[in-house]
């Protein structure tokens, strides 16, 4: 019982419409879920990659930021540059200052309050010696 089947490209298959049908539908389904799986796929690499990536960018600007390394904000920049100037000003103004500050040097009271000091310096060791007399008397 050795049949020998020649298959050439005269063979025919005779198989019902229905299972060609199925056949075919099973065929689209499984391309359109194995399509399906390989986007997921990819959609979750990219966002494993995106994700990488802003993880590292975030390491380097912390690390950076503080430093110093990567720039300022625009308003960082302008309140240096108001500082530079506010520090500029106020040593043109020290600078007048010490020009002019002979005045401040020279200045001597006028001669009444300069009397009035000694008067209270003179009155303040008589008060000391009168405390001290006052003291000796009462502890004889």
């Amino acid at each position: 019982m050795n049949k020998t089947h020649k298959i050439s490209e005269d063979t025919h298959v005779a198989m019902p419409v229905r299972n060609i049908i199925s056949i075919i539908g099973a065929v689209a389904i499984s391309t359109w879920a194995y399509s399906g799986v390989i986007e997921r796929l990819n959609r979750i690499e990219t966002k494993q990659e995106v994700v990488s990536e802003a993880i590292g960018l975030n390491s380097e600007f912390r690390i950076n930021w503080p430093r110093g390394t990567m720039g300022a904000l625009p308003d960082d920049a302008e309140q240096n540059r108001e500082i530079e100037s506010l520090r500029i000003e106020l040593d043109r103004i020290m600078e007048e200052v010490e020009e002019n500050d002979t005045w401040i040097d020279e200045f001597e009271p006028p001669k009444d309050v300069q009397e009035t000091i000694t008067e209270v310096r003179r009155i303040r060791e008589d008060l000391s010696l009168i405390k001290y007399q006052l003291q000796t008397l009462l502890n004889k």
